[in-house]
């Protein structure tokens, strides 16, 4: 019998407790709150374990081991306790990028906003007579303005509207949309699972590539609903490839007695032409050829808050409104007012250029040229000859799942000779964090979605970044 009793060699015996971490990150860091210390504790100890466990740490226990886990911990605890969402300088280019919140909102949008969280407002009230008055009143009656449509409603997002027309117009019915339209967007969030979810029948015509006028009416039966266009929203399809023409497959839908329903992803109610933007993304112009109903993201092209806009016929649309959904879709109270002054801007054609959004679109690379020296001027101080910054012709995309294949051509400033990869995710760390394109080991500072007011603070995030 062996009496020599063996000990635990398990490494992970000398991790400090959770409690000592906490108190030694409490001491070091006492404007840390102390809920985020304990998260982050726990979750660093746990990390810490598994990499013990599969060989990939060399914690030993020593001081200068726990005086850098305690950092780590630290460290943590900062990015729990951050204020979330917080501000960045966007100086990608891209217009409506997703991960930065899409579209930037107007100054008026942002004081309508303020104003509707000082105290209480007429949400719901009429107060000419009193009573309960429409939430949606005023909104509806600034997008019919717009686009001409019979009747509009608004829900939370684009999502929700899609899924508020197939569930009220087609509940237990089939509805007949193209292979090649049956898209998954951001998030792993298919077309075909939102349809399922609404209760409705998918039948999918053509193919991959093709699909055309005869194969939506070879699918219509008496089980048929409706029709549904759905906008490719992050891919664009080239070669042989065909598509029914929307003015035909609307006027074959109203020959089957049924509706044809389109959702638009990205629609604007300003015609953009000029700026290089495609029809098909005005959303009046999809109503003047025939569609029943399109829906659209209130945070993209329109350049609002976050919302799903239906516009169209008035018998549709009210029904919509009636269906239980739309109470658990409806919007609150900052976005009916954040959309409402982009709506009054929109209506003013002098002053829709107040909007972020549709002044990106906008602006012309003999516009943009200006700023991008202005941009050089203040970043060349600060590189001090480590590095070097020089002004180039840039192209962006509009992003936000926004007509993929456009590209908007502009300028930028690229700055060269640095370690590309560290000072770009310094200037993330910085305290106003600035995102950039990095490209050809080099940052691109795209000046399309900067704004004066930005290029100082540019600047600081790049001498941060440098000095740290």
């Amino acid at each position: 019998m062996d009496l020599e009793r063996k000990v635990n060699s398990d490494p992970r015996r000398i991790l400090p407790s959770v409690d000592r971490l906490i108190r030694r990150v409490a001491r070091d860091a006492p404007r840390l709150a102390a809920w985020a210390i304990r998260r982050a504790a726990r979750d660093v100890l746990e990390a810490l374990r598994g990499e013990i466990s599969s060989g990939d740490s060399n914690f030993n226990g020593i001081e200068s081991d726990l005086e850098a886990l305690a950092l780590r911990v630290g460290e943590a605890a900062s990015r729990y306790g951050a204020a979330h969402p917080r501000t960045v300088i966007n100086a990608t280019g891209v217009v409506l990028h997703t991960n930065l919140g899409r579209a930037p909102l107007a100054e008026a949008a942002l004081a309508a906003v303020e104003r509707s969280l000082e105290g209480y407002s007429n949400l719901e009230l009429d107060l000419e007579t009193g009573r309960r008055g429409s939430r949606l009143g005023s909104l509806e009656a600034k997008l019919l303005a717009l686009s001409g449509a019979e009747s509009a409603h608004v829900v939370n997002n684009n999502a929700a509207a899609v899924l508020l027309a197939l569930n009220t117009l087609a509940l237990g019915r089939s509805v007949v949309v193209s292979r090649g339209e049956l898209v998954e967007i951001g998030g792993s969030f298919r077309v075909p699972s939102i349809m399922e979810r609404a209760g409705v029948s998918l039948c999918e015509i053509g193919t991959t590539n093709r699909t055309h006028l005869a194969d939506y009416a070879d699918a219509i039966d008496a089980e048929t609903a409706l029709l549904l266009k759905v906008h490719r929203s992050n891919f664009e399809q080239r070669g042989f490839i065909a598509e029914a023409d929307i003015r035909e497959l609307a006027e074959l839908a109203h020959e089957r007695g049924i509706p044809l329903v389109e959702d638009l992803g990205s629609g604007t109610l300003l015609d953009l032409s000029a700026a290089g933007l495609p029809d098909e993304a005005f959303a009046p112009g999809r109503l003047q050829q025939g569609v029943d109903v399109i829906c659209f993201s209130g945070d993209k092209l329109l350049g609002g808050p976050q919302a799903g806009i239906l516009l169209g016929s008035r018998e549709l649309i009210d029904a919509m409104r009636r269906n239980p959904l739309a109470r658990a879709l409806r919007v609150d109270k900052m976005t009916v007012a954040a959309l409402d002054a982009t709506l009054d801007l929109m209506l003013d054609e002098k002053r829709s250029n107040e909007i972020p959004v549709v002044a990106g679109l906008r602006a012309t690379a003999a516009e943009l040229e200006p700023r991008a020296t202005r941009l050089l001027e203040t970043l060349s101080p600060v590189l001090e000859g480590l590095g070097k910054a020089r002004i180039v012709e840039s192209e962006a995309a509009i992003g936000g799942g926004s007509l993929p294949e456009h590209r908007l051509p502009g300028f930028a400033v690229v700055v060269e000779g640095l370690r590309v990869p560290k000072i770009s995710a310094r200037m993330r760390d910085a305290p106003t964090p600035v995102l950039v394109r990095v490209r050809d080991d080099a940052l691109w500072f795209d000046v399309r979605t900067l704004r004066d007011v930005d290029l100082p603070r540019v600047a600081d995030a790049l001498a941060f970044a440098l000095d740290h």
